[in-house]
């Protein structure tokens, strides 16, 4: 079955607005930044942003999930894909909403009176990437948006959740809400990223309250190998092969849905277990010049994007990890978590 444009695919998570320049080191300098690095931003970092803005500089609509809701909205028909997060109620949050209305994406953002909209700072000085992420608003998603009488009926006719780990840091209820409804109806899907190695290592609880709710699970191996040395025991410095079928075999809630873990391995091959089978399907990835790669960051985002729209989409799991290998291809030819304008099509390896 393929999309048919009404929203069917809904995303939750933080939003932040990237805010991209290229510099010189003086900007690293200033605010005592490392040229590839990612932080999180202190009162010092707070005058980044504009100095950035004041700058030749590209605004994007950012955070893990907006990233590959983006991603997913490129390749889906017009009106599939609906994004909900926390956002202030100032100037950063127009940029944020002109950007996805750019991209086609509809976006349904609790407004928090008290916080600025979350910014990431993204200072480029030759090849290197410092980001600087200031969460503000993106911390302050509530259940009660989420519940209210608008929202709550897009979640009903939703038919697919996709939902990326750092919100699992901000408001659990509203992640277990989607999983829930995706279990209760059986022909809804529930989808989880890991998003970074820290989600498995220090919210243990919050992503194990989750797990019985996936009917797909995507990260990468460093992920899965963090998520496996939180869990200690037998899969504890086990192969991420060996990893991805130890999670595609936990308890699951929903049993008439085989549970599928997606792991992506940089330019090494995909690892896809699907619960019940005893061995991993394995999935080269596309191959490309190093002249032709450009920016990285958010490649693991636009490869969810693709790999989430062929599900949507009802393709195979082979074409659908194609699709996200696709999709994150033409990303690292652009700057930043982005895609080519005018839209390119999807064609299989």
């Amino acid at each position: 079955m393929g999309s048919t444009g009404d929203f069917q695919l809904l995303c939750l998570e933080n939003p932040l607005l990237d805010i991209q320049a290229e510099c010189d080191d003086s900007m690293l300098q200033k605010y005592s930044l490392k040229p590839n690095d990612a932080i999180l931003a202190e009162e010092k970092h707070m005058p980044l942003y504009d100095d950035l803005l004041s700058q030749k500089h590209a605004l994007i609509a950012g955070g893990a999930a907006q990233n590959t809701a983006r991603g997913a909205q490129y390749i889906l028909p017009a009106n599939s894909v609906l994004y909900i997060g926390c956002v202030g109620k100032d100037e950063y949050a127009d940029k944020l909403r002109s950007a996805c209305s750019a991209a086609g994406l509809r976006v349904e953002y609790r407004v928090d009176e008290t916080q600025p909209t979350g910014r990431c700072g993204v200072v480029i000085t030759g090849a290197n990437r410092s980001l600087c992420t200031h969460l503000a608003a993106a911390n302050e998603y509530k259940m009660e948006h989420l519940q209210s009488p608008e929202i709550w009926d897009l979640v009903k006719k939703a038919k697919y959740y996709y939902v990326g780990g750092y919100h699992l840091t901000v408001c659990v209820p509203a992640v277990m809400a989607l999983a829930k409804e995706a279990a209760e109806n059986k022909d809804k899907v529930f989808i989880m990223n890991l998003s970074a190695p820290f989600i498995p290592q220090f919210f243990k609880q919050q992503l194990e309250e989750t797990s019985p709710y996936w009917d797909y699970v995507i990260g990468n191996e460093t992920e899965a190998e963090a998520w496996a040395e939180a869990q200690g025991g037998d899969v504890k410095g086990k192969s991420v092969q060996e990893i991805a079928l130890h999670m595609a075999g936990l308890k699951k809630v929903n049993e008439g849905r085989k549970r599928t873990v997606v792991i992506t391995q940089g330019t090494e091959s995909t690892i896809v277990a699907v619960q019940g089978e005893e061995k991993v399907r394995e999935y080269p990835v596309r191959t490309i010049g190093k002249e032709e790669i450009y920016d990285t960051n958010g490649a693991g985002d636009a490869f969810a994007g693709g790999f989430v729209a062929g599900i949507v989409e009802g393709k195979s799991l082979e074409e659908s990890v194609d699709m996200g290998q696709w999709l994150a291809r033409l990303s690292i030819k652009e700057l930043g978590p982005q895609f080519p304008y005018p839209k390119q099509t999807f064609s299989k390896a």
